[in-house]
């Protein structure tokens, strides 16, 4: 049972056998810094069952706490404030069931372990990844490997959207264009050079567009009837009746972009268990659709159309099948989804990563899902997220005005190389070691600037601030961590053996609660999907250790004990910040 637990059921049983009253629930807060004490009861609440005055009813549920619980060393009362002084025993007790524990924070496997299936990434194959897919992937791969840390099982998936209109405008640019260049040919990586020609055709579609407008068309014709991108639904509909160069052509491209993505994957350091094509999903969900229809889940209109009628829901009408029998994307969908659970039976829900523009169709979906039956549609949750802005503005895809993923991360290693070069922290290291450091601080920048914020809302992210190695930036929590390391190699003797009578310093006490929240921030950032509160987590207990670090002395303390304490501490400390940025996918470097 936790202390707080404990200091909870023990003030129940005070009211009842000092007032004998029932206490339906305790209010319990951290102490404030200006009064003496860790664990405050809050008094006021109990007004309602107790009659008199709170200050006196804090003193005798003080004076019984302290008589009845070991851990509570002595008391005060503020006004109505209960102030407990935990013993230091506790905290040693505490401290030293984890120093050495790896997996401290990390529940063990759930017994009704029902598996959460997590969809990030998800891009188009006419382009490279860029900025805005980075928050999304970042999120989906730190979410996941929080709700494992919380001791659930985890698929972490994507469905590739493979197919569609979009597709083959590259496809047509670059047979229009290409002169049979290839990723070999070019020099570059195979989505960069797809998306060139995603580019490409837009910018002719637009000259072709204005040139109609000249020769008399309305804008709206123009832009049915330019020549280019009738060539594109040509090729569209040619790709869906099978055609044998069509469809050898789209292998060959979209295989040029699923070898540039996994160099990007592996550059930021995330990992797929499954993955699922649009090419082979777009045809799910009709039979889906024709069972809802029979149980009256769904409704026909005149035209053959297949609707749902959610209104009674707050929502409105949704078409699932248009009358000429084709899918819609929330057909799909809602095939994708229960093919994902055939595929894993042990799946209990799912988490999709998307930006906050399909908010709706997410509420849609899983409703359709519900009312369809399926039990695990209750635990389907969107991890909607705000968009990433630049200082510079909008990105936007067809005009080629994209932050890359790739060219980003490039970026972010010769900021945090400029920097470090500037502060002269890496005199004595080899190029590699440097090169293999900058990376660390550099992707650990960028990912901890993106991951510190709240999903929901939107960033302005800017790659020099997010280098900065002061305030709350990934680059100043590494670099406590590479302290840490460097004060654990100064140490000249056993970091394991058992300390047990040492006077804990306030700072001391202060680190030691902190440490003690992590198992809770753990599993509230996976109920919230917030990865977020681990990264703020993480610089909370960073700036308690500094204040630490500049009010102890370590090497200089009073006894050996003492300074073996100190140690082992920050050793705790250390391993705490590099098992919280593992679960941000941040790596931390040993020496900086």
């Amino acid at each position: 049972m936790s202390l707080q637990r404990t200091i909870s059921e023990n003030v129940k049983i005070a009211i009842h056998a000092l007032y004998d009253a029932t206490l339906e629930s305790v209010e319990l807060q951290a102490t404030r810094k200006e009064f003496e004490g860790d664990i405050t009861v809050v008094v006021f609440p109990m007004l309602r069952v107790v009659k008199g005055n709170p200050v006196q009813i804090g003193e005798a549920v003080g004076k019984y706490l302290s008589e009845n619980i070991t851990e509570v060393e002595d008391y005060n009362v503020v006004k109505g404030f209960l102030n407990l002084v935990i013993s230091d025993t506790y905290y040693l007790d505490f401290f030293t069931s984890i120093k050495d524990n790896e997996r401290f924070g990390f529940a063990d496997s759930l017994k009704d372990n029902k598996a959460v299936m997590v969809e990030y990434s998800s891009p188009n194959t006419n382009k490279p990844l860029h900025l805005g897919h980075i928050r999304n992937i970042l999120l989906g791969y730190s979410v996941a490997e929080i709700i494992k840390a919380s001791g659930k099982k985890v698929y972490k998936t994507q469905i590739i959207n493979d197919r569609g209109i979009h597709i083959c405008k590259s496809m047509v640019a670059w047979n229009k264009f290409g002169e049979g260049e290839t990723p070999e040919s070019t020099g570059l990586k195979g989505d960069k050079l797809v998306g060139n020609y995603y580019v490409k055709f837009d910018q002719v579609y637009k000259e072709q567009i204005a040139g109609l407008i000249e020769d008399g068309l309305s804008e709206e014709d123009a832009k049915k009837e330019a020549p280019i991108l009738i060539e594109a639904q040509e090729m569209l509909r040619k790709w869906e009746s099978g055609d044998t160069e069509v469809v050898k052509l789209w292998k060959m491209m979209n295989g040029w972009v699923y070898d540039g993505f996994d160099k990007t994957y592996n550059a930021l350091g995330v990992d797929f268990d499954s993955y699922y094509y649009e090419s082979n999903t777009y045809l799910l969900g009709k039979d889906n659709i024709e069972e809802g229809l029979s149980r009256g889940v769904f409704f026909k209109k005149e035209d053959g159309s297949i609707w749902c009628d959610l209104t009674e829901d707050g929502l409105d009408e949704k078409l699932v099948l248009r009358s000429d029998g084709t899918a819609v994307y929330m057909t799909q969908d809602i095939g994708t989804a229960i093919q994902r659970v055939k595929d894993n039976p042990d799946i209990g829900g799912m988490i999709y990563t998307v930006g906050n523009e399909q908010d709706y169709h997410f509420k849609v979906l899983f409703l359709i899902l519900k009312k369809l039956g399926y039990e695990w549609a209750k635990n389907l949750h969107h991890l909607s997220y705000g968009m990433v802005d630049l200082p510079s503005g909008k990105m936007k895809s067809r005009e080629g005005t994209v932050v890359d993923a790739d060219d980003l991360i490039d970026e972010m290693t010769r900021t945090a190389e400029e920097i470090s070069q500037d502060l002269g922290k890496l005199e004595g290291y080899t190029k590699e070691e440097k090169a293999g450091v900058y990376n660390k601080i550099g992707l650990g920048a960028l990912k901890y600037y993106i991951l510190k914020v709240d999903p929901k809302k939107r960033i302005l992210f800017n790659p020099e601030e997010s280098v900065d190695f002061q305030g709350n930036t990934g680059p100043f929590i590494q670099y406590t961590y590479a302290r840490i390391q460097a004060i654990l190699r100064k140490a000249d003797f056993s970091k394991s053996e058992p300390i047990s009578s040492v006077k804990l310093h306030q700072k001391e006490k202060e680190l030691i609660k902190h440490l003690e929240l992590y198992p809770e921030i753990i599993q509230n950032a996976a109920s919230e999907l917030s990865p977020a509160l681990i990264a703020n987590y993480t610089y909370d207990l960073v700036k308690n250790y500094n204040s630490f670090f500049q009010n102890v002395s370590i090497f200089g303390a009073d006894s050996e004990e003492e300074k073996q304490f100190r140690v082992q501490l920050s050793g705790s400390v250390g391993n705490t910040i590099k098992s919280a940025f593992s679960l941000l996918g941040i790596n931390v470097p040993e020496r900086m």
